[in-house]
């Protein structure tokens, strides 16, 4: 990743009634790995923030094992918003440490996982997460 992309991430989870919390964040945290970030629970909400681009390696490496970095790379295109991306995950799928990219919050039955990165360089951040 280009050192000069300036980036803020943040992870968003609503808890339905019937989760558990614990298992929410657990899946939020399969995402992001091995990164700092801050953790805030609060009214049936989950957020996890990190400026660190370390935190987008684990969806950046699964992108490609899994060999979808050109549909991935046409989907944050179209969910790009000026300076923010927005990435919808399937919650069931984070929850087993597996990074499945959503067109849709219906797509995900308790909702998705939203990942929103904020950049000033947000074509170079999907660049990277969809073709190195």
């Amino acid at each position: 990743m280009e050192a000069s992309a300036i980036v803020s991430i943040t992870l968003r989870a609503t808890v339905s009634p019937t989760e558990s919390p614990e298992k929410v964040l657990a899946a939020a945290r399969n995402v992001l790995g091995n990164c700092a970030y801050q953790v805030e629970e609060e009214g049936g909400r989950i957020a996890l923030r990190s400026r660190e681009m370390g935190c987008l390696l684990k969806i950046h490496d699964q992108l490609r094992d899994r060999q979808v970095r050109a549909a991935a790379n046409r989907l944050l295109l179209r969910m790009r918003d000026g300076r923010r991306v927005i990435m919808l995950l399937n919650r069931q799928a984070s929850t087993a440490g597996v990074v499945a990219l959503c067109t849709s919050a219906t797509e995900s039955p308790l909702g998705p996982l939203v990942v929103e990165i904020e950049s000033d360089k947000p074509e170079t951040v999907i660049e990277w997460l969809t073709t190195h």
